[in-house]
């Protein structure tokens, strides 16, 4: 079989790549590698998609084939599934969402008894285990796993997300947009027991409606909301709730580098920033960095992906981390990103310092950002090319202090991405164009 786990979790078509079939057998395998030392106990919870109660279901009953019992939450936000594996202490927690991806496609993705992500290691031999599922072994009479319906759970991850912030917000109007999946209910909840006035959009989930035109990728609707409607600030989750934009009160877009700069230059010299230290990606904006070295804040720069930004976190003890696209991860508060969580340490320092969200997020001035991506015939030994290395090192000597360059291969196609960010675009445009052309002459 294929490679089944990829930076995050089992993707596929539902019903057609990833099929109940399949989910069976992914149950089958990890309850009996969670299961070898004692009975395993697996938390299953899923975003709105109308695939997703196929897919718990079949995962469910893997489970309980190989002996393991099943707890099911229902709808609710992957870090919530995080949340409370650790709480509840089971041996896994399961999350059946494709997370931003379009109604049609599905996934599972697995986290470990500590609310992380299963490591490669064990989701390779998850992979082993499911390629031979008929062979393992199928407990009889007691031995058979049961399944548990506690839906009632939801409502105590929200409570722990109410809780990640001291004070009220009585007097702040918002409006949300839910993008029609797993924070449709828990989010207005939340912030409604707070004290905020809000305005709920695309709330209403029927399956198949999931990120459609709505939601963290398609940010606009909310965005024009906030100021048609006078609020104090905009947000906009996506489907399995663990990422977040913003608006300001002007409605202009607050991303997660912005969101990472504020909280920081809040945090500063306090036990929330230990070592005056910040997590972001290759991605991430010079104009974070600038603003954060101003303060005499580090950021380090962790492969693109939440995943790798929490292993950065945790190798260097830091507090705060994330991406751009608006997954932000509070070590304080959360093993993943959570955009409930999020949303709420934004509010907290709007409140705690009478600011608005504008002022705030202009903190940090991001500056142009130009990215290029050049065919090729063979992506391999780009990086041994002296022609290409010489055009880079000279665009770094230009751009050194006030920008940067950023050159790498796709993941998946025959492409050389070719980044620059710095404060001239008509500059960058230049620079960016002198590497692609040594990239064409090179490997075109």
């Amino acid at each position: 079989m294929a490679k089944l786990f990829g930076t995050d979790g089992v993707r596929g078509l539902a019903n057609a790549e990833l099929t109940a079939e399949l989910a069976l057998r992914i149950g089958r395998a990890a309850g009996h590698l969670l299961g070898r030392q004692r009975k395993a106990r697996v938390l299953i919870g899923r975003d709105t998609r109308a695939s997703g109660e196929m897919l718990e279901a079949a995962l469910a009953s893997g489970l309980c084939a190989s002996g393991a019992d099943a707890i099911r939450v229902g709808v609710i936000p992957t870090p919530g599934v995080a949340y409370l594996a650790r709480y509840l202490g089971s041996s896994a927690g399961a999350v059946v969402t494709a997370s931003h991806n379009p109604a049609p496609e599905n996934g599972i993705k697995f986290f470990g008894p500590d609310g992380l992500k299963l490591p490669d290691a064990v989701e390779e031999q998850i992979q082993e285990l499911v390629d031979c599922a008929e062979q393992l072994p199928s407990p009889t009479g007691p031995g058979i796993g049961r399944i548990q319906e506690r839906h009632d759970l939801v409502h105590h991850y929200g409570q722990e997300a109410r809780h990640s912030i001291p004070q009220r917000l009585d007097g702040l109007k918002l409006v949300v947009d839910c993008a029609n999946g797993a924070t449709s209910h828990v989010a207005p909840e939340v912030l409604q027991d707070l004290g905020a006035e809000v305005v709920v959009l695309s709330a209403s989930p029927d399956g198949l409606n999931i990120n459609a035109d709505c939601g963290s990728l398609y940010p606009q609707r909310m965005m024009e909301a906030v100021v048609s409607q006078c609020a104090h600030a905009g947000a906009a989750f996506d489907g399995d709730g663990d990422r977040v934009l913003l608006a300001d009160e002007l409605g202009r877009l607050v991303d997660g580098d912005r969101i990472l700069a504020m909280c920081a230059l809040h945090w500063a010299g306090t036990y929330r920033l230990p070592g005056n230290t910040v997590v972001g990606t290759v991605m991430s904006n010079i104009g974070l960095e600038l603003a954060l070295n101003e303060a005499g804040i580090e950021l380090l720069r962790a492969p693109v992906g939440d995943r790798y930004v929490g292993e950065e976190m945790r190798r260097v003890g830091a507090a705060l981390g994330g991406e751009k696209s608006g997954h932000v991860i509070f070590a304080q508060h959360g093993t993943t990103g959570d955009g409930i969580v999020t949303l709420l340490q934004v509010l907290q320092i709007m409140t705690s310092t009478g600011k608005p969200l504008s002022t705030l997020a202009d903190q940090m001035q991001e500056l142009p950002q130009l990215l290029v991506n050049v065919p090729v015939a063979s992506k391999d030994g780009w990086e041994s090319v002296p022609a290409i290395q010489a055009r880079i090192r000279e665009v770094e000597r230009v751009l050194r202090g006030r920008g940067r360059v950023l050159v790498r291969p796709s993941g998946t196609e025959r492409l050389i991405r070719v980044m620059a960010e710095g404060p001239d675009a008509d500059e960058l445009s230049a620079l960016v164009g002198s590497i692609a052309d040594a990239v064409r002459c090179a490997l075109g």
